[in-house]
């Protein structure tokens, strides 16, 4: 099991909530998996260092039915240091708690949409969110466990990925 610094994991009933709801076991063991709001410090960085052109959101169905959604924004030290930025070694994050931005929830069922205005709006906005922050579009989000259960962005249908994709679907437009 990973043990390394995740500043916004739930300890909690939200955090298990999100667990089952997400089917986040170990394949192998049937370990439960560690989970927590979306560290938008970390994407960001990753973003970053590896020069990521389009971002992939997976499980956002699992979101579905939250009054609010958290996201981490922002990292604050144990003497009161805040880090908006990735901190410059592991040591660091290790000891910082993550400070949570709000986010409007929603209530519907993401498993018939096919198109970001199949979305409900403030789905939509915490897609808007994570892209603004991360500094890359949103290119692709899945909303269910099966294969077709996915929306395609106009940022994703640029990419050659996207064009085979609709190709292959038959759709001239998503």
């Amino acid at each position: 099991m990973g043990a390394g610094p995740f500043p916004s994991e739930l300890h909690d009933e939200m955090g298990e909530a999100i667990r089952q709801r997400g089917g986040e076991f170990g394949t192998t063991t049937g370990r439960a998996r560690r989970t927590g709001w979306l560290d938008l410090v970390a994407l960001r960085y990753a973003t970053r260092l590896n020069t990521l052109s389009a971002l992939v959101v997976t499980k956002l169905d699992v979101l579905s039915g939250l009054d609010r959604i958290k996201v981490c924004t922002r990292y604050r030290g144990p003497e009161g240091a805040v880090f908006d930025d990735f901190p410059y070694h592991q040591t660091v994050l290790h000891h910082t708690t993550a400070e949570l931005t709000e986010l409007a929830g929603w209530e519907e069922d993401l498993g018939e949409c096919r198109t970001p205005s199949d979305l409900p709006d403030a789905a939509r906005e915490y897609l808007d969110f994570i892209a603004e922050h991360a500094g890359a579009p949103v290119a692709m989000i899945g909303v269910g466990p099966g294969r077709e259960q996915v929306v395609w962005t106009d940022a994703g249908r640029q990419t050659l990925l996207g064009e085979e994709a609709v190709a292959v679907s038959g759709r001239s437009a998503l």
